[in-house]
């Protein structure tokens, strides 16, 4: 079309393009055969945005269009994007407010209203740090914590991995096997010990084991507390982009109730949870580090699948209770650590009675016996 002559038809384009910006969450003035449209196009798509998309190339007045939103925004090329009625720019403008957040705002829009400013989904190191920071700089923060029980029925308290199935009850008990040893080496230097052996009791272990745990996850409700910040011990399941269903896995709460919440951004901090190994009677007969810490009876002699750094620091503390120890290899110790070191770390073990199966990978797990007089499964 030729180009337009007159104010009225001038006018009549210029309202039309002002409509379409202002009915418009997501606006592109395009190009079909442009690559930097293109690439404005895909990151939309990506960010699962829809948004109305002008080719002017297409239409029949394109060129009277781009002459319109050159003296309307100052830029003539394409793309030409609108986001909320706001002019963000061109192909450079749009991806760098996209890696500067600005972008994700502008999507918000300024006349959006949320519950929270700030949801967080998972209730360990990263999810704790993040919400009390959140919370001193003012925003309001929810943070959402549910542990799927194990399929031994075993579920914990606010602190994540490290704090409840990790570090800390490791630590513990690495540091009992100690006091063990240092029992034996005391007599060599002078202390006097019963004759008969020191026995280790693993309940009062497990018990003085979850206290100190428990005082842990009771400290970190009251700091969020103080912070102002809301924790709710239930599972999210996202249904809008900006919406969340909270209850329990699935269904509702504890309380047998299902809420809704809304938040501007949310962060997912949920960590990761041991694999089982993928075989019969996996999950009927073995039991993971989520279930050994708080095991309820001593475990007695016990083979170790895998030789990660969690399967060989639970099988070194639990040789150093004085159990009978084989940790079950299907290539080499430690992968990703040094192999120096790692096959040194190997060679101490095994000098301290930890027992090793190399090139071994298990294909079936049975219960051989029922025994009511020793540990394990009853």
């Amino acid at each position: 079309m030729p180009p337009i002559d007159n104010d009225t038809g001038r006018n009549q384009l210029k309202s039309r393009i002002q409509e379409l910006i202002d009915s418009n969450q997501v606006l592109v003035f395009s190009k079909s055969h442009c690559p930097f449209c293109v690439k404005v196009k895909d990151l939309f798509k990506e960010l699962n945005v829809n948004c109305n998309v002008v080719e002017l190339d297409l239409i029949e007045d394109g060129s009277n269009y781009q002459e319109l939103l050159l003296e309307m925004t100052g830029q003539k090329t394409v793309p030409n994007v609108f986001i909320n009625k706001t002019h963000v720019g061109g192909c450079d403008k749009t991806m760098k407010a996209h890696k500067d957040g600005v972008l994700q705002q502008l999507l918000c829009g300024e006349n959006e209203v949320y519950d929270y400013d700030l949801i967080v989904i998972g209730g360990g190191s990263g999810g704790l740090a993040c919400s009390k920071e959140a919370a001193l700089l003012g925003k309001k923060v929810m943070v959402l914590d549910y542990v799927v029980p194990t399929p031994k029925g075993n579920t914990w308290g606010l602190g994540g991995t490290c704090v409840n199935v990790g570090c800390i009850p490791k630590k513990l008990m690495h540091q009992t096997a100690l006091l063990g040893t240092s029992m034996q080496d005391a007599r060599k230097f002078g202390w006097e010990l019963p004759e008969e052996t020191v026995k280790h009791n693993w309940e009062t272990m497990k018990t003085a084991v979850n206290n100190y745990i428990g005082s842990l996850n009771w400290g970190y409700r009251v700091a969020l507390r103080d912070k102002n910040v809301n924790y709710v011990n239930s599972y999210a399941e996202f249904i809008e982009s900006h919406k969340i269903k909270v209850g329990r896995r699935f269904a509702t709460n504890k309380r047998g109730k299902e809420t809704f919440h809304t938040a501007a951004k949310f962060i997912l901090a949920t960590g990761e949870r041991p694999r089982y190994l993928g075989i019969p009677g996996d999950k009927e007969y073995c039991i993971t580090s989520d279930d050994l810490f708080s095991l309820p009876h001593c475990p007695g002699k016990t083979l170790v699948i895998g030789a990660s750094y969690v399967a060989l620091e639970c099988g070194g503390f639990l040789a150093g209770l004085g159990l009978d120890v084989t940790v079950m290899v299907r290539s080499i110790l430690l992968r990703g650590f040094d192999q120096d070191m790692a096959n040194r770390a190997g060679k101490h073990m095994e000098e301290h009675g930890v027992k090793f199966l190399r090139k071994y990978v298990p294909v079936k797990v049975s219960q051989c016996d029922l025994s009511t007089t020793r540990p394990g499964l009853k």
